[in-house]
């Protein structure tokens, strides 16, 4: 197996933005040892995660859930799902403008794909309140504590997503910390919140990822400095939100080597011990040593 250089903890690349490429652009990564976990955000991305960290002996690994947006009719994006007409795997069907499902967290579904020994985490699973009813609140805490159920039973940590709602999510988890593993239970990814929010869910055992945004503003820079770096891990959410130099293309695995050189600058720490760092972060929480 290569040596390890990077980890891109929170990637995409089976998503339908690179349905014509998808193998080149993880060879292109893995050759540049660059490992990577592809995350799932409904039933189809969730098996297509674990599919395709199949098809590689290793540096591709998976992980299962449903993102809290997919828990309503949403706002249908191509890159992640293909053209509005897309039939996926499962037989439901994609409208214009609109996915056709405001889907229900099927445990026993989730948890088949769950138990798969490329499965590293259980998201992308949390909260978002960015756009949304108030009944959908309700819907997605739900869902939530069905992940942290499901996390709890196979033993692997929680991959969160959270916009617009950390009080809330700070609450479940720590009504229900009792049920997670006792270290490392999970990372919440392309973190936004404030300090406080750190603070707290760091106390909780929490870590976080940063990606592409921190290259191109600096409104994150202050979490970065603030949380340790044994609780930091790089991610890319490719296709999306590509790092200089590369705002404005599609993004891909390959770029998370510059949220790694950006972490080391804003942190002014030595880059090598940065990368190495981030390196064992994510092996030591995805339990990969």
């Amino acid at each position: 197996m290569s040596k390890v250089n990077f980890f891109d903890v929170h990637t995409h690349a089976h998503f339908a933005a690179f349905k014509d490429d998808s193998d080149a652009v993880m060879r292109r990564a893995l050759e540049s040892g660059v490992h990577m976990v592809n995350v799932g955000t409904q039933r189809d991305t969730s098996a297509a995660a674990v599919a395709t960290a199949e098809r590689y002996e290793h540096g591709v690994y998976a992980s299962v859930g449903l993102h809290p947006i997919h828990t309503e009719r949403s706002y249908h994006d191509a890159k992640e799902l293909g053209a509005p007409s897309t039939t996926f795997a499962s037989g439901s069907e994609s409208g214009a403008g609109f996915t056709s499902r405001g889907e229900d967290f099927d445990y026993d579904y989730y948890r088949q794909l769950a138990v798969h020994p490329k499965v590293v985490a259980i998201g992308e699973c949390g909260l978002d309140y960015y756009r949304l009813t108030e009944d959908t609140k309700q819907k997605q805490k739900k869902v939530f504590e069905q992940h942290i159920a499901l996390a709890s039973e196979v033993h692997k940590p929680l991959m969160i997503h959270c916009r617009n709602a950390f009080p809330d999510l700070i609450s479940i988890i720590q009504n229900t910390k009792y049920k997670m593993r006792d270290t490392d239970p999970g990372v919440v990814h392309f973190f936004t919140g404030s300090l406080d929010d750190a603070r707290a869910l760091l106390d909780l055992g929490f870590s976080f990822s940063f990606g592409g945004v921190t290259t191109f503003t600096s409104d994150y820079d202050k979490q970065v400095r603030f949380i340790p770096l044994d609780r930091i891990l790089s991610e890319t959410d490719a296709p999306y939100v590509a790092p200089v130099p590369y705002r404005g293309k599609r993004n891909e695995p390959l770029y998370v080597r510059e949220v790694a050189a950006r972490i080391a600058v804003i942190r002014g720490e030595d880059y090598e011990r940065v990368r190495e760092t981030l390196v064992t972060n994510a092996e030591r929480i995805f339990r990969l040593q």
